[in-house]
């Protein structure tokens, strides 16, 4: 039979027809899955202020006993943390990297490295591969697993359900706001400051103490954050106020830097957390060749074993605090943080305040804690219960040794014994195995003696327990003893606004000589030379005269020092030129003093001048004086303004400058006539601003100093007999002459 030709023809291919499926239900169901596993399980922080990688990492360090042991090598620790994350080795150690000592990212390192670990503040710095690095827990994190086991938390299976893993751990302390955190989810991001350990701790017992204690009242005990790379926080107060309670905002963060006069150089020593030394200097760089930069020479990085350290050579002349005013404009050595405090809260992501999350961590302690006292008073009820059947068969020992000789069974010894002596059979079973040689009365005794103390350490758990202010105070002890153990100063220091002066665009400011006025009214004048040759009257408000004269030119800085202690910082160039048939600038006005405020000294600050060898020489109502250094009112950053000048126990008589090399004589006159005439050098010298000084001139009780002149023997007919060598000193009165003399001022 002929067989049928094969058709040439392509197979045809039905296809089943399409059914449409709505998008929302394509994201419901792929999407949604995958969107919730990276916020709870990978990028948001919980309430113990720690992601899964850190957990797992940590835990598996805790049951390698890294806690006491000796350090292990990294690549070791990485191995067994597969266990637990099964995310690759290159992932778990960057997560190991970020908590060590070496990588200077966190206020209290939680892993006590050894080694190459790079450093948070350069991208370019990295870590040495794991082989080479050892690893082990710093001592500061038992507060982190302080119950662990003692069922503080709950424990769940591991992915493949080899092991158990805490679902948090059960610390002794905010630990979320403590520790820096950053993470990146889907739609959602978590970028947590650090705060100061200590200041959390007082904080928290604070609101223990009382849970509706004052927002105003928690942001005096937690200052601002604080953060591993130090810095000047810029405090806002309405900014941070609103970072406090909502968690949301940023923080300005500017570099430290110090000034090396005679290498002529600025070196950078710390810089905002939120950067890295790499970005600066691109930026840097760029201004540089921009011609943006014309000022600096040099610029380099100089980190070494010290620590961290960018160098800025300047050209000659270049005033340092102004360029760093321009560089804190222009490049990353100010930054801001930002804020967005998203804490995950029984699976959930919320966007909380410090309050909030305090309240929240106190609620979390109070669970950990009540289960931990609760382990405890098992284990104490438990060994009780077998002390108690201990102390039973003390009243016939022999009877406990014949039940057993005399039972055939091995099962029934339990049994006998438990009928014998009226015990249960935990009982039973923990006398029958007591040792032959311990069934002596001796050893029994002993035993049972720790029944008392047992005894009260039960009821001080139950009290504990059922008491929730009791409860509480345990948790405020314990966190005062982590900030009396591990508590450190702030590395962030705090300056205000108001206090630091913004860099502006300037033209170039024209330079000429000039002449500078200030009347004992506070009214300042600036007339040019020039100015001066065709009238040098100068007009004053009536009973108003100069008190204060200095030649300079336009470039110069000039400070006041007024009577409320606080001293301001103004340059010549800000003042108009003006006529001495001008009254001038009332400077209370021009400087925004405080009400009522006057000036009483003048000192200019110009290329002459040498702060390192002059002092300020301040007398007061009580006849005390002091000798400051100028250097002691030299500030890092320009302020405008700088409040505790000089001490306010005693109102301000008068104010000098002294050259160190040249003392000279001051005339003090108290209000009953009586008056010395010292020399500055008798006067010690004082490095705190705020010194209340030594007695100079002995005063009785209700007198009071009045008068400090240097040129007394322009307004003193005889000066003689006033001089003392030693203070202090009893004044001596003055002439009739003089007496009237004064009267007529007054």
């Amino acid at each position: 039979m002929a067989r049928k030709p094969k058709s040439t023809e392509p197979e045809k291919i039905v296809y089943a027809p399409v059914q449409p499926q709505p998008i929302t239900e394509t994201i419901e169901k792929n999407y949604m899955p995958y969107v919730m596993s990276v916020i709870i399980s990978r990028a948001i922080p919980e309430i113990d202020g720690l992601k899964p990688s850190h957990r797992k990492l940590l835990y598996t360090m805790y049951k390698m006993g890294l806690l006491t042991g000796n350090r292990t090598k990294s690549a070791n620790v990485v191995g067994q943390t597969m266990k637990l994350n099964p995310h690759g080795d290159a992932a778990i150690y960057d997560t190991m990297v970020r908590l060590t000592r070496g990588n200077e990212a966190l206020l209290h390192p939680l892993v006590d490295s050894k080694g190459a670990f790079g450093k948070q503040y350069s991208s370019n710095m990295a870590a040495s591969a794991s082989r080479y690095t050892e690893v082990k827990l710093d001592s500061f994190c038992a507060e982190m697993f302080r119950g662990i086991d003692k069922d503080a938390v709950d424990m769940i299976d591991n992915y493949d359900g080899t092991m158990k893993e805490p679902v948090l751990l059960p610390t002794s302390f905010p630990n979320v706001l403590v520790m820096p955190n950053k993470g990146i989810a889907v739609g959602m991001a978590s970028d947590i400051c650090s705060y100061n350990l200590g200041e959390i701790c007082d904080g928290t017992i604070a609101m223990l103490k009382n849970p509706k204690v004052s927002v105003e009242k928690l942001m005096s005990i937690i200052k601002a954050p604080d953060f591993p790379g130090g810095g000047d926080i810029i405090y806002d107060e309405e900014k941070m106020k609103a970072v406090f309670t909502t968690g949301s905002g940023s923080v300005r963060i500017r570099s430290r830097y110090s000034y090396d006069k005679q290498a002529n150089c600025i070196d950078i020593l710390q810089i905002p957390y939120s950067t890295s030394i790499e970005l600066i200097l691109d930026k840097i760089t760029e201004l540089f060749k921009q011609g943006k930069l014309k000022e600096i020479t040099d610029f380099r990085d100089e980190i070494d074993l010290s620590g961290f350290k960018l160098t800025i050579d300047l050209r000659r002349g270049v005033d340092p605090d102004k360029l760093m005013q321009k560089l804190f404009k222009l490049t990353p050595l100010e930054d801001s943080f930002k804020c967005n405090f998203n804490i995950l809260i029984d699976s959930t992501p919320r966007q909380m305040g410090v309050p909030e999350i305090l309240a929240e961590w106190i609620k979390f302690r109070m669970s950990c804690v009540r289960r931990e006292l609760t382990f405890d008073l098992k284990k104490k009820e438990d060994k009780l219960h077998l002390l108690l059947g201990l102390g039973k068969i003390l009243l016939d020992i022999d009877k406990a040794i014949r039940i057993v000789r005399n039972t055939e069974k091995d099962a029934d010894v339990v049994p006998n014994l438990m009928e014998g002596f009226g015990i249960d059979k935990v009982q039973a079973e923990y006398i029958a195995e007591i040792k032959l040689r311990n069934l002596n009365r001796e050893y029994i005794i002993n035993r049972i003696q720790e029944i008392e103390e047992l005894e009260k350490e039960i009821a001080a758990i139950k009290e504990i327990l059922e008491d929730e202010l009791k409860l509480k105070a345990l948790i405020a002890k314990q966190l005062a003893e982590v900030k009396a153990k591990y508590g450190k100063p702030r590395k962030s220091y705090i300056i205000h606004a108001d206090e630091i002066a913004e860099y502006k665009e300037e033209e170039h400011i024209e330079n000429f000589n000039v002449r500078l006025y200030m009347t004992k009214e506070g009214y300042f004048k600036k007339i040019t030379l020039q100015s001066l040759r065709g009238n040098d009257e100068q007009k004053l408000k009536e009973g108003d005269e100069i008190a204060f004269t200095e030649d300079t030119d336009n470039l110069g800085e000039l400070i006041f020092f007024t009577d409320k202690c606080q001293m301001y910082r103004i340059k010549v160039s800000d003042f108009d030129v003006v006529k001495a048939s001008a009254m001038g600038d009332y400077i209370p006005s021009k400087l925004s003093m405080d009400p009522g405020e006057k000036p009483i000294f003048m000192r200019l600050i110009d290329s002459k001048s040498n702060p390192e060898k002059e002092n300020m020489v301040f007398f007061f109502e009580n006849g005390k004086g002091v000798r400051v250094p100028v250097t002691s009112y030299i500030t890092k950053s320009v302020r405008r303004k700088l409040v505790g000048a000089y001490s306010d126990a005693s109102p301000i008589v008068a104010a000098f400058l002294e050259k160190t090399n040249d003392p000279f004589d001051v005339m003090l006159v108290s209000d009953v006539d009586r008056a010395i005439i010292v020399k500055t050098s008798l006067i010690p010298v004082k490095t705190t601003r705020t010194s209340a000084g030594v007695q100079v001139f002995t005063l009785k009780k209700g007198q009071r100093l009045v008068g400090a002149y240097t040129d007394f023997a322009e307004r003193f007919e005889d000066t003689k007999g006033y001089k003392k060598i030693k203070i202090p000193a009893t004044g001596i009165l003055l002439s009739e002459k003089d007496i009237d003399k004064q009267q007529l001022k007054i």
